[in-house]
C-alpha cells in the first residue's frame, strides 16, 4: 500500500450519530459524558456531521473536544446538506428533538464551502481534519444516487480537493452506505479516506472483494461505521437502520452460538473483524452512555481465540479470503 495523505490514527475511534438523539433523547449530560470517556479510553479519533440531530452532534462534540489540544485528536465532520433555520422544529428522522434547522442537500461547491463554515461555528473549532460527502444513497437508489454523485464530483470534490491542497483539510471522501460510490470515486479522482457504513462488518462483507483491493492498491484508508450493524450484532433487532430480516438474525444467531462457545464477546468479535483489514484505519462505534464507550474499549482490546475465526470460516460465516485477527 502506497503513503495516502491521511489516515487516521488507532483503531478505536467514535461515531458521532448516536449523539445527535439518534432513536432517543440524550441529555446534554450524558453526550458530555460518553465523549470524556472515550477521551480517557484512549480514543483520538471523532468523527460527526451536521446531519446528526440538525447540528446538535457537532455542538455536543465542540464542547468537550475545545478543552484538548487541537493536535491531539482527529476530527472529521461531512457536506451535503445546507441546515437552515426553521422554528416549527421540523422531523429529522432517524433523530428526534434536534436543533431547529432543516437540512437540504447541496452537494454544489459553494453549498460545500458554507457548509464547512457552518461546521467550524457549530463546533466552535477553527480545524478539521477529514470532510466527507455525506449520504448519497441514504434517500435515494438506482439512478437517483449515480446523478448526485455527478453533482457531488463537479462541485463538493473539487471544494474539497482545493481545501486539500491548501492545507486546510488533511484529506476528503464519500461517507456513504453503498461500496460504488467510493468505487466511483477512485476511479475518477484521487480521495484520501471513506467512511463506508454496514458494508464491511461480520455479517456483509461487499466491500472486500473489490473495494478494499482498489483502496490497498491506491493508499485510500477505509473508516468502518456501523461495525454492529444498527445493533444487530450487539444483540439488537436491527439491520441497517430497521428491523433485522429472518435470515440476517440466524446469521448472527449462529455467529453468537461460536463465540459462546469459546468465552468470546460477539461485539468483541464484531469489532476486531472490522478493524483486521489492512485498508481499515480506524472503527468508529457509536455510543450514547460513557459506560457503553468505556465497554467498546475492552472489547476492542479483549482477546480472542484463532479457533473462533477458524470455525466462522470453516462454517462459511465470514468468507476465507477475509483477514482476521491474530490470536
Amino acid at each position: 500500500m502506497t503513503q495516502s495523505h491521511f489516515a487516521p490514527p488507532g483503531s478505536l475511534g467514535f461515531g458521532g450519530a448516536p449523539l445527535g438523539n439518534m432513536f432517543d433523547v440524550v441529555s446534554d449530560e450524558t453526550a458530555e459524558a460518553a465523549l470524556l470517556a472515550a477521551w480517557e479510553t484512549g480514543v483520538r479519533h471523532f468523527d460527526t456531521a451536521p446531519h446528526y440531530g440538525s447540528g446538535l452532534s457537532e455542538h455536543r462534540f465542540g464542547n468537550v473536544l475545545r478543552r484538548y489540544p487541537r493536535k491531539e485528536f482527529v476530527l472529521s465532520t461531512k457536506v451535503g446538506r445546507i441546515m437552515r433555520a426553521d422554528p416549527s422544529g421540523p422531523e429529522n428522522p432517524p433523530f428526534v428533538h434536534g436543533l431547529p434547522f432543516r437540512g437540504e442537500y447541496d452537494y454544489s461547491y459553494d453549498g460545500t464551502m458554507r457548509s464547512i463554515e457552518d461546521s467550524y461555528q457549530r463546533l466552535g473549532l477553527a480545524q478539521i481534519d477529514i470532510v466527507y460527502i455525506h449520504d448519497l444513497a441514504a434517500d435515494h437508489h438506482g439512478p437517483a444516487w449515480e446523478e448526485l454523485f455527478e453533482v457531488a464530483m463537479n462541485g463538493a470534490a473539487k471544494a474539497l480537493i482545493r481545501l486539500r491542497d491548501e492545507g486546510v483539510i488533511k484529506g476528503w471522501g464519500f461517507g456513504v452506505n453503498l461500496t460504488e460510490p467510493c468505487e466511483r470515486a477512485l476511479q475518477m479522482s484521487d480521495p484520501d479516506v471513506f467512511l463506508l457504513a454496514g458494508r464491511y462488518s461480520l455479517l456483509n462483507q461487499p466491500a472486500l472483494d473489490r473495494l478494499f483491493p482498489m483502496c490497498a492498491e491506491r493508499g485510500v484508508h477505509v473508516v468502518v461505521g456501523g461495525p454492529y450493524n444498527s445493533g444487530l450484532l450487539a444483540g439488537g433487532r436491527n439491520f441497517e437502520y430497521r428491523e433485522a430480516p429472518p435470515e440476517m438474525v440466524r446469521k448472527r444467531d449462529r455467529i453468537a452460538e461460536i463465540c459462546r462457545r469459546h468465552g468470546v464477546d460477539l461485539r468483541s468479535a464484531a469489532l476486531q473483524f472490522c478493524a483486521a483489514h489492512p485498508v481499515v484505519a480506524g472503527v468508529i462505534p457509536g455510543a450514547k452512555h460513557p459506560d457503553k464507550v468505556r465497554e467498546n474499549g475492552q472489547l476492542m482490546a479483549a482477546k480472542i481465540p484463532s479457533a473462533v475465526w477458524s470455525e466462522l470460516k470453516e462454517e462459511r460465516l465470514i468468507p476465507p479470503d477475509a483477514p482476521t485477527p491474530m490470536a
